[in-house]
């Protein structure tokens, strides 16, 4: 038997809402075989009931679907480390495992861009999901479907504090207003241009600009007691960038070094119910033999 890996990520970067994301060095497991009935079996943060309609057995019939076939019952078994609604996305990894699961039993019909395509329809955006699929930092469109890996300086790292509370994706995307100011969207593509460019040059001194934002975490930090505080503590201790986590509630601090100033300054917003993570870039979803 044969089990997949698929990361964590950070969406958004700060600047690039919607379209920027990297992957994470912690990683969510599954594998499956064949059974009578579908079953779920998952271990790993917070609980997840064994019923055919969790995120995994979607992507699963969604993926057969889009081969044109009828998914066959399987009985999945799954270890997530990854936290639930902490914007570190789960639940993009999920849905990529689920792909990914059914594209073996389809002998790899639908390749990797096949799995992307799946599970960003189903997550509805693909700034998660294209690095959960191809590791690094990447940039993602949502319609026409397109990802362009960015370039990747070694020895970087994010300090994640993750509070011991949830923050549901729907409720961080209702505080966003239905209109922006023009300055604002101005101020954003700069930003998130920056961020490409200084990755390519490996100018890092650029990055705290880069991740600065006007379109979504301005509105989310009102749902976040602390999280401003702690971004502005984060770039005091010698973060080279740091931004909301995806849609929240956690928030990161890109290093180039151990950085235990940063891990001190993030700490309290993660709370004695949170906990700090420290992670290096991961790669994409791979496959090993059990």
């Amino acid at each position: 038997m044969e089990r997949v890996y698929v990361p964590a990520t950070l969406a958004n970067l700060g600047s690039g809402f919607d379209a920027l994301g990297v992957a994470l060095a912690l990683y969510l497991e599954a594998e499956a075989e064949p059974a009578e009935r579908d079953r779920f079996h998952y271990s790993g943060e917070g609980y997840v009931p064994d019923t055919p309609d969790n995120l995994v057995h979607q992507a699963f019939r969604a993926a057969f679907a889009r081969a044109g076939e009828a998914a066959p019952a399987v009985e999945i078994r799954l270890f997530n480390p990854i936290p639930l609604a902490r914007g570190l996305g789960s639940s993009a990894a999920a849905r990529v495992a689920g792909a990914a699961l059914a594209d073996r039993l389809l002998d790899g019909r639908l390749g990797r861009e096949g799995v992307f395509a799946v599970a960003a329809e189903l997550e509805g955006h693909p700034d998660n999901v294209a690095p959960a699929v191809f590791g690094g930092f990447q940039l993602a469109l949502a319609r026409p479907l397109t990802r362009v890996p960015l370039a990747h300086p070694e020895g970087l790292r994010f300090v994640v504090a993750v509070p011991g509370q949830p923050l549901a994706t729907a409720q961080a995307r209702a505080a966003l207003p239905a209109e922006v100011p023009h300055a604002d969207a101005r101020y954003n593509l700069a930003r998130a241009a920056l961020w490409a460019a200084a990755l390519a040059q490996g100018r890092l001194e650029l990055l705290a600009e880069a991740a600065r934002d006007r379109l979504h975490q301005p509105y989310r930090l009102e749902l976040m007691p602390g999280a401003a505080e702690a971004l502005e503590a984060a770039y005091a201790a010698g973060a080279l960038a740091a931004f909301v986590a995806g849609a929240g509630p956690s928030v990161a601090a890109l290093t180039d070094a151990a950085a235990p100033g940063v891990v001190r300054a993030l700490a309290d917003y993660a709370g004695p119910e949170g906990r700090l993570l420290t992670l290096s870039i991961g790669g994409g979803l791979t496959w090993k033999a059990t």
